[in-house]
């Protein structure tokens, strides 16, 4: 069976107010200790897999959870055992005959014995709610993850569609979100447990991969199909910034999730089930993405101006983002949690929409797109600085755009387009990164000439201001060699 479920975390201002909510008077509360088992060199975990034996109130249920989508959508299936005072023998065996029990089977076929990774101990509130033309469960878990002498807190709330559409659950959760501020968190106890096990407290972050389209899939199933994959790198990164636990790398690639996901509402708007709400979803996340880049541009900055030191300059510090909010900030903020949670209603609606013919649909978006990009690239000497800041946008939308629709493409042109733009996105990157600290240190000796580091940053920048737009040309150059790789 399916289970969909979304979980948040509960910012700790409000757990008082969510644990009113919860505990009406149909709620009941079930006391939850599980073990999680998995072998030495934790193969389950790696393919995606949770196998647990857990005693929920009077009852011993065994549980064997598959990789999902990353999103809400997981397999599951769960064998009740006989009530026993002692924990029964925990049997992969239970699961045979389904999907994920027959593939933990090949797993386990050497033989390597199960052992006890991390266990849970949690007391769940519990109340059902009919919203939408839906039934859900919504969850409320407070104890703790153990993983031999370590242990992490757990404090969320999970909403599970028992029956019904999931839209529904889309909404009630956004509901809450708006009235209590949760955010939203793709994470598992099961991999939070593994984390604790192994003893990490940072993951690595998560790349984007390409999206699965759907056997004969038409315009708006692949619209929906690009919305979920670059929801699949947006989401768990975000988790970890919202948490704290992310790095650099963390955030840098939040960032590219979110320009990947900017470029498919904006670039396949029309492709979209409800064009008006693709266009409004990606100007609304403007703002967060412009937030999340201000201390990620101030190190970019930093690090083009490190060799001024070597030049011989005098100290210059880098304005800092002190105005800025701290990325964890924005993510854990309800109006971005809402946001993800519209883009998962939309994406679910697109793939459940056939459209119209792929192919010719993206032949048509791609030549047109393409032509242009060439034209401006030709002329890229006579552009101004602005107007090379939009081709490198222009670019960044098409790389994306090709990335996600290589499926229907012609497989090695499209590789080769992918390489060029990639080429040519490095040198305009350069190049912008070179006017936005020229433009920025411009404007703080407007307001103190009299600072010596930076009248001679400005010099030093204005020195290489044409080497860099020599690079920059040049890297546009395969640009023109790349046939044509629509269909």
């Amino acid at each position: 069976m399916r289970e969909i479920e979304l979980k948040f975390q509960i910012p700790a201002a409000a757990r008082d107010r969510v644990q009113r909510a919860v505990a009406t008077k149909t709620a009941r509360v079930l006391p939850l200790a599980a073990a999680y088992a998995d072998t030495a060199d934790e193969r389950l975990a790696r393919a995606g897999f949770a196998l647990r034996l857990r005693r929920e109130g009077t009852r011993w249920v065994q549980t064997l959870k598959g990789r999902g989508d990353g999103l809400m959508d997981r397999l599951e299936h769960e064998v009740e055992l006989p009530d026993t005072a002692a924990a029964p023998v925990l049997d992969p065996a239970r699961h045979a005959g389904t999907p994920a029990g027959d593939a933990l089977a090949r797993l386990l076929a050497d033989g390597a014995p199960l052992v006890e990774r991390y266990r849970t101990e949690i007391v769940r509130q519990l109340r059902r709610v009919r919203s939408g033309g839906a039934l859900i469960e919504i969850a409320l878990d407070e104890g703790r993850i153990v993983a031999g002498e370590r242990s992490a807190a757990v404090c969320e709330i999970e909403f599970e569609l028992l029956s019904g559409p999931p839209a529904a659950l889309l909404a009630l959760a956004e509901q809450w979100v708006a009235r209590h501020g949760l955010w939203l968190d793709v994470r598992t106890k099961a991999e939070r447990g593994t984390r604790l096990a192994r003893g990490l407290e940072r993951v690595p972050a998560v790349r984007a991969t390409a999206p699965e389209l759907p056997s004969a899939a038409g315009t708006a199933q692949a619209f929906g199909a690009m919305l979920h994959s670059a929801l699949q790198q947006v989401l768990p990164n975000g988790a970890e910034i919202a948490s704290a636990t992310g790095e650099a790398e963390t955030l840098h690639q939040l960032r590219v999730g979110l320009r990947r996901l900017r470029s498919a509402l904006k670039v396949f708007a029309a492709w979209s089930p409800d064009e008006a709400a693709a266009l409004a979803l990606e100007e609304a996340l403007a703002a967060p993405f412009a937030a999340l880049g201000a201390s990620r541009d101030a190190e970019v900055a930093a690090a083009l101006l490190a060799p001024l030191a070597d030049a011989g300059a005098p100290p210059l510090a880098w304005p800092g983002a002190d105005d800025a909010p701290l990325p964890a900030a924005v993510v854990a903020a309800p109006g971005y949690t809402r946001l993800m949670l519209r883009t998962m209603a939309l994406a679910l609606v697109a793939l459940q929409t056939p459209g119209g013919h792929l192919e010719r649909a993206a032949a048509a978006r791609l030549a047109a797109d393409w032509r242009e990009a060439r034209r401006d690239a030709r002329r890229f000497a006579r552009l101004d600085t602005e107007q090379r800041h939009r081709l490198r946008k222009r670019l960044k939308r098409l790389r994306y755009a090709i990335e996600f629709l290589q499926p229907a493409l012609r497989p090695r042109r499209a590789r080769q387009a992918l390489k060029a733009l990639r080429v040519a996105l490095d040198g305009l990157g350069q190049a912008n990164d070179h006017a936005v600290a020229r433009a920025t240190l411009a404007a703080r000796a407007a307001a103190d000439p009299s600072d010596p580091g930076l009248a001679f940053a400005l010099g030093w920048l204005t020195g290489r201001e044409d080497a860099v737009r020599a690079e920059a040309a040049a890297a546009l150059a395969p640009l023109d060699e790349v046939r044509r790789f629509w269909r």
